[in-house]
């Protein structure tokens, strides 16, 4: 099986937000939901995972090995991936063993994933030297996937989310900005009329311009604008005010976002469209990432979806 039988790129839409603000400031949002490609290898996910998988699989790798949290999306993607394309998985996951696993780590075990807890400080030591032979002894010879997908296959995978859709008559891309690796892509992807925005999920990531300039491998466009005003107090944080939000933007559009990353940029996008960021007859395409993983593990109820 190859990996266009594990997604289902025929599923993406590209949906119209329209209400009283747009129509005050003349411009057009439409959100292209990625999301929809797959419940579980979703959106920027998968993307960001099908070159590194593919080039596994010519090179005759059998497992897969990569690194996240207890409710990393990437973690979700690979280990149903892996299972998928007949590989083996090792998720090696940032912080103690907790008494209950995550929904998400649940999941990933049913896969058939293999978990490997690490204290944060020796994961942080691990995650920033990769090509280590620390799990060899214990899984053998692995290919590694670093955390997130981050790395030169996984802009060439997140560059090919625009062409899943005709996005030359938009005037402004917008998306969340974790790694850098799907912001650098989407650089990579668009033309130079494009305004391209992105929307920081953590807070005071300052070095966050360089990551993605090297990723590039060249200076940074001047179309390019990083925004480190929306973070909810830094990744994976939030605020009563987001996630109530973020329900008001569902009953009103029917979209799922999460708190992680899709609300920070859709919140933030509204926002600057009041402080006239985007000029009258601005197209907007706003990138819907896809990954709900966070969102469970907010308390019932927090959210309406």
């Amino acid at each position: 099986m190859n990996g266009n039988e594990i997604i289902h790129a025929e599923a993406v839409t590209t949906d119209t937000i329209e209400n009283s603000l747009t129509d005050q400031k003349k411009v057009r949002l439409d959100v292209l939901r990625l999301d929809k490609i797959h419940p579980v290898v979703s959106g920027n996910k998968w993307f960001k995972l099908q070159y590194y998988t593919g080039d596994a699989v010519n090179k005759g790798y059998t497992t897969l090995l990569t690194f996240g949290g207890s409710y990393s999306n990437h973690i979700a993607a690979t280990a149903y991936a892996a299972k998928t394309l007949g590989l083996n998985a090792v998720g090696v996951i940032r912080g103690e063993a907790p008494k209950q696993w995550s929904h998400t780590l649940q999941e990933a075990h049913a896969c058939q994933m293999q978990l490997v807890f690490l204290p944060r400080n020796e994961y942080d030591a691990i995650k920033k030297n990769v090509h280590t032979t620390k799990f060899e002894a214990q899984f053998g010879k692995a290919y590694i996937i670093p955390e997130g997908g981050y790395g030169l296959p996984g802009v060439q995978g997140a560059a090919d989310m625009l062409h899943s859709t005709d996005t030359s008559n938009y005037t402004h891309i917008v998306s969340a900005v974790g790694t850098g690796t799907t912001i650098a892509g989407i650089i990579q992807a668009t033309e130079p009329h494009q305004q391209v925005t992105g929307i920081s999920v953590m807070k005071n990531n300052l070095g966050l311009n360089d990551e993605i300039q090297s990723l590039l491998n060249t200076s940074l466009p001047g179309r390019f604008r990083l925004i480190h005003d929306y973070h909810f107090g830094g990744y994976a944080k939030y605020t009563p005010a987001l996630t109530g939000w973020m329900n008001r933007f569902y009953h009103a559009s029917t979209i799922p976002l999460d708190f992680v990353y899709t609300a920070k940029m859709m919140y933030g996008i509204f926002d600057l469209m009041e402080k006239d960021f985007f000029r009258p007859r601005s197209r907007i395409l706003a990138i819907h990432s896809g990954g709900l993983q966070g969102n469970r593990s907010l308390a019932p109820g927090v959210l309406v979806f």
